[in-house]
């Protein structure tokens, strides 16, 4: 199974390697080289080789047409100039037939060129691109919201988060940059070998980008909209990619890794992964212990939350508030009688906080994460409430709106 390169070391065309942007490479030392690739990616999907394939027949016809059209202008110049004794002639609009050929020909060659050799075939790919429905086999709903994503299978009922798995040390020069830095996950996509998979894509809160660069697939996910693509991959590996939209302060930290396996492997992780969940389930059924919930909630805070409050819990005011001595956070968890109150911690975890970055977490977290680190915020971080919330009170509270 192959790793893919980091693509963040692309660099132009074959087309453009061969000219004269490559000599500086040439002066450069071996180890340099090695870092470097003159071309994209290798295409694992259809669209990817489509894409491939005809940007690199453009680029042979751009390159065609920019060699003839210099030549000409270089031998005008040339055969033309006035130290050769050449005297301009002297005319105002197309007078004859000379001037109407040399309108009109390169006109139609610029109409075939760009109807016949570029048009045609770039409109069987775009509408090839477009068709995300037909013989699709699975379908992957994918969620973009500050800073993370969130991948569903509805067929299987898989549902996770995907975040940053890269070390706040290494993001801070702590710590030695890895092979994949801010290009790890703690959770990865996982998809079949050889089967269409339609892609639909929604956000949250800003417009996200998910983008995979061997896939070909570069689609905007917009708040309020379900837009969609597809994809089928060739070969097993793990492919790597990113958000391309400048969504935010941690734009640079929505990495998306997608790990394609044979059928019967997927198979057998999606079954591992409904056990993961049901136990999860499970987990809101059981009275957990304060040190249980603190430690749990530990986890998902440095996960899901000190990308925005920090991991000491100072935040970076005013965008993302701090929680150490919060009066959000030090305040009354629910109401006098266990019913979600208004403004209050929970409710804010749950609900999140319209016209702020604060998104609403009750569909992203599980009852044991939510209890865990709302527990660990007013139990950590400078905060000592000595107070808990159990996974079955979010349970319970779920379905209420304040």
């Amino acid at each position: 199974m192959k790793t893919t390169p980091r693509f963040t070391r692309l660099r132009p065309c074959p087309a453009l390697a061969a000219g004269l942007g490559a000599l500086p490479f040439l002066f450069a030392s071996g180890s340099a080289l090695a870092d470097y690739t003159w071309n994209f990616p290798p295409p694992v999907t259809p669209i990817a080789r489509d894409t491939l394939k005809i940007h690199n027949e453009f680029m042979l016809i751009i390159g065609a047409l920019f060699v003839a059209v210099f030549a000409i202008m270089i031998y005008s110049m040339i055969k033309h100039r006035k130290s050769t004794g050449h005297a301009p002639k002297q005319f105002s609009g197309p007078t004859g037939t000379v001037q109407w050929i040399w309108a009109l020909v390169p006109f139609a060659i610029l109409l075939f060129i760009d109807f016949v050799l570029m048009g045609i075939p770039a409109y069987h790919a775009v509408i090839d691109m477009e068709d995300t429905k037909t013989k699709a086999d699975m379908v992957l709903k994918v969620t973009g919201m500050q800073w993370k994503w969130q991948y569903e299978y509805p067929e299987s009922g898989v549902k996770f988060v995907s975040n940053l798995s890269t070390p706040r040390e290494q993001v801070v020069n702590q710590a030695e940059k890895s092979e994949h830095y801010l290009l790890e996950t703690d959770n990865e996509v996982v998809l079949p070998v050889g089967k269409k998979v339609r892609v639909l894509l929604t956000a949250t809160d800003v417009i996200h980008t998910w983008w995979v660069p061997q896939f070909g697939v570069k689609r905007d996910a917009v708040p309020g909209f379900l837009r969609e693509t597809w994809l089928k991959i060739d070969e097993p590996g793990v492919y790597r990619g990113q958000c391309a939209e400048l969504c935010g302060k941690d734009h640079g930290f929505m990495p998306v890794v997608v790990r394609a396996v044979p059928e019967p492997e997927y198979a057998a992780w999606v079954d591992r992964k409904k056990t993961e969940l049901a136990a999860a389930s499970a987990g809101a059924e059981r009275t957990w212990s304060k040190d249980e919930l603190l430690a749990h909630g530990k986890a998902v805070y440095e996960a899901q939350c000190a990308v925005c409050h920090q991991a000491d819990g100072k935040g970076l005011p005013p965008a993302f508030p701090a929680l150490s001595g919060s009066k959000l956070v030090t305040g009354p968890l629910l109401a006098a009688d266990g019913q979600l109150l208004k403004g209050s911690h929970v409710d804010r975890v749950l609900n999140g906080k319209e016209g702020t970055a604060m998104q609403a977490f009750r569909n992203t977290l599980n009852d044991v994460d939510l209890a865990a680190v709302i527990t660990y915020e007013r139990n950590a971080l400078g905060n000592s409430k000595g107070d808990l919330i159990q996974p079955a009170q979010i349970k319970s509270l779920r379905g209420e709106r304040t």
